[in-house]
């Protein structure tokens, strides 16, 4: 009779070899393929490739890499990514995971936006955006109650929700002075009654899957230590970064042209998406859709929805946004409009995820300073609470102009309420994935388009 075989443990585990740049580039250019399903869903695909598999970092330093995104305005999953590559490979490796989270995305929404607004009113085209736009209408209220089940812990939460809701509904509040309200009710919140405003976040890891490269006592590399001639250079470097374009903006199309003012305006945005792209979208459509009038409240539809159908973070909507907008001012002309629209695309792209890398190059080394849980404050528990009657308010904003396109004078959209229904049964109730449920609406968009 044989021994019964002994358990494995870490000890049996090889220690995972040293990773060059190289392989990790193409690590990196296979991930901004295949991340879909929003921030969970990318975070999600990074711990299980990692952690999990690979182990290029171990449990412990990767929740705490994602602790410290999570609390930055940005797309908290590419901005992990931006992370873990510069603790491997220094600033070029950071640049790189970063770069190549995006760029798939990019160059894919650009083509998606190209047919949009090429072949939009051919009978198939229109007939698939008919059933896209009330099932958008339903994953923005399935992104309310899934941020609202997380965030919303006490009466006091709920409060600042609601009052967030009124805020943007009834009194057509700005968003950014709606976070800054949130803000300060968590700030002084915090110090009256703190446990209201505790914050769950993720926990320090307890499960380990073995020796990885970046272990939990592996020291901190030198190029990950904190410096303050580092943190100076790279603000110099990012100012310049930044003034560089924008000057030459200016001087080519002055202050108030498009390009200029869409390169200053999403400036702004890229520093209020905290609480991820949901939280920012009402400002977005304040400004893109209500202020300048870039595309109609139609078009801000269908570019959720062609976002949520594309790899790499859902705040690659404003690509669309740029690209529509130029498109149809026809910046260069009419005989360079798609030219006009690819060039807005990759610039409020840069001026959208410039912030995110100078945050993570400039705080990544105060973060590896402490390996123990990133203590959050009570201002952004306040903030994700606003975000939440935020959304809501969008969900409002789209169920309007799809249910009723005409305006409430006009009749309501019956088969537009049924597939709106439809998809939030599928998504809150069966927990079907948003690409699938896009899928089967525009299916039935479709049919019904064509029948009717």
């Amino acid at each position: 009779m044989s021994p019964t075989p002994s358990p494995i443990t870490q000890q049996d585990v090889p220690q995972p070899r040293s990773i060059s740049l190289r392989e990790a580039f193409l690590f990196w250019l296979k991930l901004g393929f295949i991340s879909f399903g929003g921030p969970a869903g990318q975070i999600s695909i990074m711990h299980q490739e990692l952690v999990e598999r690979r182990r290029w970092i171990s449990e412990r330093r990767f929740l705490h890499a994602l602790n410290y995104c999570m609390l930055l305005p940005g797309p908290e999953a590419q901005q992990l990514a931006t992370y873990i590559g510069w603790l491997m490979h220094r600033t070029w490796g950071g640049v790189i995971a970063g770069v190549l989270f995006v760029l798939p995305s990019l160059f894919i929404l650009i083509a998606l936006s190209w047919v949009y607004i090429a072949f939009g009113e051919v009978p198939v085209v229109a007939g698939l955006f008919y059933g896209i736009k009330p099932a958008v209408t339903a994953i923005v209220v399935q992104a309310a109650h899934r941020i609202g089940s997380r965030a919303l812990k006490n009466g006091w939460l709920w409060g600042i929700a609601a009052a967030s809701f009124v805020a943007i509904f009834v009194l057509n509040m700005p968003f950014p002075l709606i976070v800054l309200g949130a803000a300060v009710i968590g700030f002084f919140g915090g110090r009256l009654a703190p446990e209201k405003f505790r914050t769950g976040g993720h926990s320090a890891a307890k499960k380990s899957f073995g020796p990885a490269v970046i272990d939990d006592d592996t020291p901190t590399p030198g190029h990950a230590r904190f410096s303050g001639w580092k943190l100076a250079r790279l603000a110099i470097i990012g100012a310049i970064l930044w003034t560089l374009p924008m000057a030459l903006l200016t001087a080519l199309f002055g202050w108030e042209g498009t390009l200029t003012q869409m390169a200053w305006f999403f400036t702004k945005a890229a520093l209020l998406t905290f609480g991820g792209a949901y939280a920012v979208l009402p400002y977005v459509y304040q400004g893109a859709v209500g202020h300048y009038a870039w595309l109609t409240p139609t078009q801000m539809i269908d570019g959720l929805a062609l976002g949520e159908t594309t790899p790499g973070p859902l705040i690659m909507v404003v690509a669309f946004v740029g690209f529509i907008g130029a498109y149809v001012l026809q910046v260069f002309g009419p005989d360079q409009a798609f030219v006009a629209g690819a060039v807005a695309a990759t610039l409020v792209t840069w001026f959208t995820f410039l912030p995110s890398f100078l945050f993570i190059l400039a705080g990544g080394p105060l973060v590896e300073s402490t390996h123990n849980e990133l203590k959050f404050t009570a201002p952004l528990t306040a903030i994700t609470a606003a975000v939440v009657g935020v959304i809501l308010n969008l969900a409002c904003f789209f169920g309007y102009h799809v249910l009723w396109p005409k305006g409430f004078e006009g009749a309501l959209d019956w088969p537009s309420l049924l597939i709106a229904m439809v998809a939030g049964v599928a998504l809150l109730g069966f927990k079907r994935g948003v690409i699938e449920v896009l899928i089967g609406c525009g299916l039935i968009g479709l049919v019904v388009h064509l029948m009717f």
